[in-house]
């Protein structure tokens, strides 16, 4: 060995040094700074295997705590200096900086009631989704398992840093209510009691169990298998010889391996409830649940099932609200049927979540603006969320037949833009647009979109243009710090068909948002219903007080704010649907448990 040859830096050194430098100094440094110090650290470490790497730092700062808990605190790293240095190692911080942890799950493959003809046919994958989406490469990877796909993510979380201890569950795969109630509720209680084991011993204890459990029946979790065994009835569906439901019946629907574990898979209310009510006071606590539906699926049945579930968002594959489009398009519901939708999930307090495309069989630029001004205009809608995306021609679909044909094409780059930048335009102040695109990867794409960056194109054309912009991911305070003092109450108040709506939010002076609240006065009954609350800022860990917009009381001043107006509204009482992890905190506001949602009395 080269005597001249600098010895290979240490992770320990690295991070007392680190911490000593965040201790002289008031501001955090930026990501440049860290990779600077870095590469100083490994100069004239020629073998590249022992340079010190960013994304080490933090797991291995985390395992020493986890090992020794005193170990840090005794180099004199505790407090805000420990939360400061886990800010500065963190990967990838935006995933916690709307408030929350999300986590995707997606559902097994199943047979769906739709014929979409833009619809993907993966036969690895739920009906719509691609195996090279990321959420679909890991719940494929953990045999489509709810507890692993949970307990995984929170694990890899955790390791990067990110608290976990306020989790969103977003449940994607065809259509919810099409899978047998049994399942449906196995599914939930697993979700539940993944988070309730945390990120400890335990869970990686289970983790194990099921995969040894699935590879032991024959199950594969690698990716080029699991097409080898979909081959003989991909290239058929492809074509549009045979059906994705008939497919479904050859591959799993006789597959005695499957079979065995949809009688397996199965389980009452009982143990829903009891995996919820562990959850109230689990190290990570379920602050949302989003489950995804079709229009025509909606019903007071499915969205009391949805409810007890715990579900609090409804994710609704509306595409567009054109009689002529959709009928090109093979889409079963209609405008009306959307509205009935739309009025029955309000009634039940559920946050209401649009899927709109733009680019569908038989739309024009001009067609697809007036499609989404009706969406946002019209009482008898009025989504909360809304996620935006172009139509993509997917290979074995439908509508690629119908590409070869001249029947249809691809909007241009630009076209695409003028329409998206269109819509944000007109977004109210109450709507956020989630995503503006799917997670295809360009190599599944055959002709369409697939600019993996188009929100960012369409935000600049806005800026550039001088256009406002009303909706909130775009003024989404995420993990700045803010003076609460500097924040003003803003009331913006709009009507649906059967409701009086206000959104309720604190604001910057530069009109940024930290915090919202949707109070909903039902134009029938006396009890007005709170069907969201949300402070922005990185996700706090529960009980402590750290930088941000969370923790400060803006939240417990919202709902102050609500029962209010409530009650100048001569409401006797309002409700909140909250989630199950939420629910002690409403509690401590005044709220009792009363069925489905929890009630407070007004005066």
């Amino acid at each position: 060995m080269d005597p001249r040859q600098p010895d290979a830096p240490s992770p320990e050194s690295a991070i007392l040094d680190l911490a000593a430098e965040l201790a002289r100094r008031d501001d955090l440094p930026d990501e440049r700074w860290l990779l600077r110090f870095i590469r100083a650290r490994n100069a004239g470490v020629r073998e590249s295997g022992k340079h010190l790497k960013k994304r080490k730092l933090l797991p291995y700062f985390l395992a020493v705590e986890e090992r020794e808990p005193n170990h840090w605190a005794q180099a004199g790293i505790n407090g805000e200096l420990r939360e400061r240095l886990v800010r500065l190692l963190r990967a990838k911080p935006r995933r916690t900086a709307s408030g929350v942890a999300t986590v995707t799950v997606i559902c097994k493959p199943w047979p769906c009631a739709g014929r979409c003809r833009y619809c993907p046919c993966d036969m690895r994958m739920p009906k719509s989704y691609l195996a090279n989406e990321p959420a679909c490469q890991r719940a494929e990877q953990a045999f489509f398992d709810p507890y692993l796909q949970v307990s995984g993510r929170i694990a890899t979380l955790h390791a990067m840093g990110h608290p976990v201890d306020k989790v969103e569950l977003i449940v994607l795969g065809g259509t919810w209510d099409d899978y047998p109630l049994p399942w449906r509720r196995w599914f939930v209680a697993r979700l539940f009691e993944a988070l309730n084991d945390g990120c400890g011993a335990a869970a990686q204890s289970e983790r194990q169990r099921l995969r040894d459990l699935y590879r032991e029946r024959g199950f594969s979790a690698v990716g080029e298998r699991r097409a080898e065994e979909c081959a003989g009835v991909q290239a058929p569906v492809a074509t549009g010889e045979l059906s994705y439901n008939a497919a479904w019946k050859r591959l799993y629907g006789t597959d005695s391996r499957w079979r065995a574990l949809a009688e397996e898979h199965r389980a009452g209310w009982d143990r829903v409830e009891a995996a919820h009510r562990a959850n109230e006071d689990a190290a990570c606590r379920c602050v949302g649940l989003s489950l995804e539906t079709r229009p025509d699926a909606v019903s007071e049945q499915s969205l009391y099932a949805m409810r007890w579930l715990g579900a609090t968002k409804i994710q609704l594959g509306v595409q567009s609200l054109d009689g002529d489009r959709l009928f090109a398009s093979d889409r079963a519901a209609d405008a009306g049927c959307v509205a009935a939708a739309f009025a029955l999930a309000r009634r039940f307090g559920f946050k209401i979540h649009a899927h709109m495309m733009a680019n569908l069989p038989g739309a024009t630029p001009a067609g697809d603006k007036a499609d989404f001004a009706r969406l946002v205009d019209d009482m008898r809608f009025r989504p909360d969320e809304v996620k935006l995306y172009p139509c993509a021609l997917i290979a074995g679909t439908a509508l690629e037949r119908d590409w070869k044909a001249g029947l249809w094409k691809p909007y241009t780059r630009e076209q695409l833009l003028d329409i998206m930048a269109s819509d944000v335009a007109v977004c109210p102040p109450y709507l956020r647009i989630s995503r503006m695109i799917r997670d295809f990867s360009a190599g599944d794409v055959v002709a369409g979109n697939r600019e993996a960056n188009l929100r960012q194109a369409v935000e600049e054309r806005l800026a550039a243009e001088g256009r406002p912009v009303a909706e909130i991911r775009q003024r989404e305070i995420a993990g700045a710090e803010q003076d609460p003092d500097a924040l003003s109450l803003e009331v913006f108040a709009y009507a649906t068909a059967a409701t009086q709506e206000r959104f309720l939010s604190w604001q910057t002076p530069d009109g940024h948002i930290a915090g919202f609240c949707r109070l909903s006065l039902p134009n029938q009954g006396d009890v007005a219903m709170i069907r969201e609350l949300h402070v922005y800022g990185r996700v706090s860990e529960l009980g402590q007080v750290q930088p941000g917009a969370q923790h400060r009381g803006l939240g417990r001043a919202l709902v102050e704010e609500a029962c209010a107006q409530a009650a100048r509204e001569v409401f006797s009482a309002i409700d909140v649907i909250s989630a199950v992890g939420t629910r002690p905190y409403y509690r401590k506001l005044g709220f009792c448990d009363t069925g489905l949602y929890q009630r407070r009395p007004l005066p």
